[in-house]
């Protein structure tokens, strides 16, 4: 049974710093690409960043290159999202995601779990 658990999200005040963290049950992180993807109120479901494991490929939004970081440790099967200096606009649910097809423009998620809610204050 293919699951993913994201956690890690919280109320920072702008600058602030969070790292997230989605476990992945069912399968091999080593053998994918996951990505991170956020929705905002009233807003639609967008790509934030993606990863393919076995060779470190990445794909970053332009809203939050520079800013936020994509990793693994496949001896935790464990994917994460470091987000640093937040801004109120990255006030969003964070999914964690299969991910269908990477490329430097686009990341699309295949399979997410449940989101984890980030809020940055102003």
């Amino acid at each position: 049974d293919v699951q993913l658990q994201a956690s890690g999200g919280g109320s920072v005040q702008n600058g602030g710093s969070l790292r997230l963290s989605c476990v992945a049950h069912g399968f091999r992180v080593d053998d994918s690409t996951l990505g991170w993807f956020r929705q905002a109120p009233g807003k639609e479901r967008e790509g934030v960043s993606c990863l393919t494991i076995s060779d470190g490929y990445t794909y970053y939004s332009d809203s939050v290159k520079g800013r936020f970081t994509i990793s693994s440790d496949s001896a935790k099967n464990t994917v994460y999202l470091l987000m640093n200096n937040l801004k109120p606009e990255d006030t969003a649910v964070y999914y964690c995601a299969l991910v269908h097809e990477i490329s430097d423009s686009y990341c699309g998620m295949d399979f997410s779990g449940e989101g984890t809610l980030v809020t940055v204050s102003s």
